[in-house]
């Protein structure tokens, strides 16, 4: 992406509080105030399917109806939002999993997560149809493009887990041609986003295995603000949670044609076809909505899946087993079923 194109999209950012209400979500009793309380919230990258419902809170005027003027101010690759919200530039911040919970508490940062959208990690692997892959272990023969990240985190538990060997593991660059060309390999991608790239692409649709199914249970797309703030304001950290709760039911389940239509304003290149397969896909892999958050509600958290994960991680070496993971996040503002009623009878 270039530079002109990147500061485009910030800039579209900045007057994101200002559009008007394009649509009107159906939402549980919310607390209503004589004036809207500011509010800034960075995701990690360019506005994307993957963050359609803290947009459509937006644009359908949800945030609104819970006393809140939000502005989202998309990531990018030279945007780092996570500092601006660390610093107090902006005041929530999308963290794309609990890894970064962990790595706030290492490295005494004073951060907490309030919140899970997903349940699910997206994180998948890709396979050509002919190397008939059917589960996690079928992929251990193939050649595998990993990120530099994926290497020094999921991979790593691959390799304790199910015993996979680094030399099979080649660097991926977010170019999906090298896989393409080799039908003995395997592509890390999300769920809702590669999958699609391959069969517009390479004209077949590929294998997914999504680790998350396998056992790689970690909270995806977590909200995250200061400690301090949490503290101090409760009342306004438990509105912009609800709201986003709501505007994510909105997004899975409703008319999400006011959250589209922002995120393709803010990033051109997320088309209509490609939108609908994400939401599609969130769906049917129950990243957004899945197990604890039937009864909970979306955003849902629990200290044993978190135990559960920082454990796996400490084994796997990707973190030390001496920290106080606990003071990484806060069951206080989830877990109270808001929104339920608006998930399908059927």
């Amino acid at each position: 992406m270039s530079i002109a194109k990147l500061v485009r999209l910030l800039t579209v950012a900045l007057i994101v509080a200002g559009m008007p209400v394009l649509a009107a979500a159906q939402t549980p009793s919310a607390p209503q105030t004589a004036a809207l309380d500011k509010v800034s919230f960075g995701t990690n990258w360019v506005a994307q399917a993957e963050h359609g419902g803290f947009f459509q809170a937006v644009a359908d005027g949800t945030y609104k109806r819970y006393g809140l003027d939000v502005t989202i101010v998309p990531g990018g690759p030279n945007v780092n939002n996570r500092i601006l919200m660390i610093s107090g530039k902006i005041d929530f911040f999308m963290s794309a999993n609990s890894l970064q919970t962990f790595d706030a508490v290492t490295n005494n940062i004073p951060t907490v997560a309030v919140a899970s959208m997903f349940q699910k990690e997206p994180q998948v692997l890709l396979a050509h149809p002919e190397a008939n892959v059917k589960t996690l272990e079928d992929l251990k023969p193939l050649t595998l493009f990993i990120s530099k990240e994926g290497i020094v985190s999921y991979f790593q538990w691959l390799k304790t887990e199910y015993g996979f060997d680094e030399n099979k593991v080649k660097p991926y660059t977010f170019n999906p041609q090298p896989f393409l060309a080799d039908k003995k390999s395997a592509m890390q991608g999300y769920v809702s986003s590669e999958p699609f790239t391959v069969e517009k692409q390479g004209g077949f649709k590929p294998s997914i295995v999504l680790i998350a199914d396998y056992g790689f249970n970690s909270y995806s797309t977590l909200i995250e603000t200061r400690r301090a703030l949490a503290e101090s304001k409760p009342d306004l950290v438990q509105r912009f949670v609800d709201a986003s709760i709501v505007g994510w039911y909105t997004y899975i389940y409703g008319d999400n044609s006011a959250g589209n239509a922002m995120i393709k304003k803010l990033n051109p290149e997320m088309t209509d076809d490609l939108l609908k397969f994400s939401v599609e896909k969130m769906k049917e892999y129950g990243i957004v909505d899945s197990g604890d958050t039937l009864k909970d509600g979306i955003g849902a958290m629990s200290d044993a899946r978190m135990t559960s994960f920082f454990d796996k991680m400490v084994k796997a070496g990707v973190v030390r087993a001496d920290i106080d993971y606990r003071k990484g996040y806060t069951l206080r503002f989830v877990n109270k079923g808001v929104g339920l009623n608006l998930r399908p009878k059927n």
